[in-house]
């Protein structure tokens, strides 16, 4: 861009359930750190955005507004225009957010977001990686729960590994040992979308059985992924295991990874995630509780009726989620094996200290976006990656990692 940006970071939908609480945190964050950071709130409505200004408190009275439609590309323009980097939490993405990635990309305009939506990132890649190398805009999807944890945890786990056995481990398993935290309806839109555009599309059934959609073509990953489907017993954990939600996207985030890093996990790595339920039969009913009530809510989803009925009774409306109590009392414990082609192993965990869809995911997405304005930029001019789409893992790095630990809740260790 010709001229220098007003701001550091805009942060687009500020205004949605997510977005509020993203604002919240740069607004406290950067209350007490010294980090030289311009910043703007954005979205369609100048009231919302105003009355969010007023609800930040004294020190959000002097945030600039950006008013900007999600579908108007003239004014996206312009609001890219005026940043280095954008934070958008206007989901579901696959319905609202390619214009978006699609300016950024154009203009060299880099981008963080928190989507889950393999589907619609898989298109993002195929129509705009090209103009986001030629501009050097940075995109980096899945910088909430999904995906961080489990990219940033397998990052820091073959990290230790190499130090230990000067090899990487090429088989990683996550599991889920605890989790406390609410779905807002944004997230449950998203799903039901994803599964709402599955069966109507046998295409995109496919894409979704395979682990690697998110990798670029010829990369070399060779190994039969074994994903956790049902209720299996995890001689590695000494407990059995359900398959865990977020798996369809973080296991694609992290074979994409893999590929972007010249395999360095290896062509042979495997990885998998799964919920520990228990031992014996109770952790056996457990889990097939969960299997249960899983593909009850999926077949319940995939048609319309059921969909519709449970949008109405059921199912949290867009805009809706875990209260600020709920958030602050949420938390997660996730656990990593790794074991190398010689059959040394490690664990390692990731914890977080708030409910993981909105309290920790704020903190992260935050982070991530601080990331991109400052750790990745070096007289004014982006340093580190070029432009492309990137994944958390290979976007960001230990300093990533220290900036969760220290300003987002979050833990990464040995155990």
């Amino acid at each position: 861009m010709s001229t220098v940006p007003s701001y550091d970071i805009v942060v687009f939908g500020a205004t949605s359930f997510v977005g509020q609480i993203l604002a919240k945190y740069l607004v406290d964050y950067l209350a007490q750190q010294p980090e030289p950071v311009r910043w703007a709130i954005a979205g369609r409505s100048a009231a919302k955005l105003e009355a969010l200004k007023r609800s930040l408190g004294p020190q959000g009275q002097s945030l600039p507004v950006i008013v900007a439609d999600a579908a108007n590309e003239a004014q996206l323009r312009d609001m890219c225009a005026q940043t280095r980097v954008v934070v958008s939490t206007v989901g579901p993405y696959a319905l609202y957010g390619e214009p978006l990635v699609k300016v950024c990309a154009e203009t060299g305009t880099d981008y963080c977001d928190l989507t889950g939506e393999a589907q619609w990132i898989s298109k993002m890649i195929a129509r705009y990686e090209g103009a986001a190398r030629q501009s050097g805009a940075r995109i980096v999807h899945c910088c909430g729960f999904d995906s961080v944890p489990s990219d940033m945890g397998v990052y820091f786990l073959q990290q230790q590994f190499r130090q230990l056995f000067q090899a990487p481990a090429t088989e990683v398993k996550m599991r889920v040992r605890s989790m406390k935290g609410g779905a807002s309806g944004g997230t449950v839109a998203s799903m039901v979308n994803v599964v709402s555009e599955a069966t109507k599309d046998p295409a995109l059934r496919k894409e979704l059985r395979n682990p690697y959609s998110l990798c670029p073509p010829g990369h070399g990953q060779t190994a039969r992924q074994r994903p956790v489907t049902g209720a299996v017993y995890d001689e590695d954990f000494g407990a059995w295991v359900a398959p865990f939600v977020m798996a369809a996207i973080n296991e694609r985030v992290v074979f994409r990874s893999n590929a972007l890093s010249g395999l360095a996990y290896g062509e042979g790595f495997t990885y998998s995630e799964g919920v520990l339920t228990g031992t014996g039969a109770k952790g056996r009913l457990g889990a097939l509780g969960v299997v249960g009530g899983l593909g009850a809510f999926m077949l319940g989803v995939a048609f319309k009726p059921t969909r519709v009925a449970l949008e109405r009774f059921v199912l949290p409306k867009p805009g809706e989620g875990p209260s600020p109590q709920q958030q602050l009392n949420g938390r997660y414990d996730i656990r990593f094996f790794g074991r190398s082609a010689q059959g040394q192993t490690l664990r390692v965990k990731v914890t977080g200290d708030r409910d993981p869809g909105y309290g920790s995911t704020s903190k992260m997405l935050g982070q991530a976006a601080l990331s991109l304005a400052l750790d990745h930029v070096q007289d004014g001019a982006k340093a580190g990656r070029a432009g492309g789409f990137w994944t958390p893992a290979t976007m960001f790095d230990e300093r990533y990692i220290a900036r969760l630990t220290r300003h987002a809740g979050l833990g990464f260790e040995v155990y």
